[in-house]
């Protein structure tokens, strides 16, 4: 029986190639399906923000303006880990934009692309760490065929793949509390450090 949580949070299929980001609301059936682009403009202190994401980010290319795509390079899936996290926040945003409380998404990533001897133990965990990141509050990394159907049972999918072998391609996104104890432990060092 799902939880509470489950019932209130979406559940996001997405679909990663180096030319198309695919991401589904398997409930509604919403899907975003557009190049995986971000238009950065560099600010005055050196730092970057992002513009527009997907096929309008295209549309941005100008001076001070930058257009990436961080799903391209010659070997792996993910060529700039940080801009594909802030990608994936970003529609994952687009796609909450209805709700009136956002909740985490569960979400299922499924590399199409570069696949050749199947994902190692890092590739599955950098796209579980780049799912968190974006906001997930529980990852299933998917290899194999795609998922079809508008309803997908994320919790029957974790069910199969904690059956399987290597059964480490999931989380279950209780990382954030960690995340909240080093966060405050370092708050208290700084202002320790700073309060002397």
């Amino acid at each position: 029986m799902a939880s509470p949580l489950a019932r209130l949070s979406p559940c996001f299929y997405v679909q990663i190639r180096a030319s198309r980001l695919t991401v589904t609301n398997t409930a509604t059936g919403e899907r975003w399906d557009q190049a995986p682009l971000l238009a950065l403009e560099s600010n005055a202190k050196g730092g970057k923000t992002v513009l527009t994401i997907g096929d309008e980010a295209k549309k941005r290319v100008g001076a001070g303006i930058e257009v990436v795509n961080p799903f391209t390079h010659p070997r792996t899936l993910i060529s700039d880990f940080s801009l594909a996290e802030k990608l994936l926040q970003e529609v994952f945003k687009a796609m909450s934009k209805n709700r009136l409380m956002p909740a985490s998404p569960a979400v299922i990533m499924q590399p199409l692309e570069k696949l050749e001897g199947g994902l190692t133990q890092i590739e599955i965990r950098a796209m579980r760490e780049l799912a968190l990141g974006a906001g997930a509050r529980d990852v299933l990394v998917r290899e194999g065929s795609d998922l079809t159907g508008r309803n997908i049972d994320f919790a029957e999918l974790l069910r199969e793949e904690q059956r399987l072998p290597g059964s480490e391609r999931r989380s279950r996104g209780r990382g954030w509390i960690l995340n909240i104890i080093f966060i405050a432990v370092a708050v208290f060092l700084a202002w320790r450090f700073n309060n002397g």
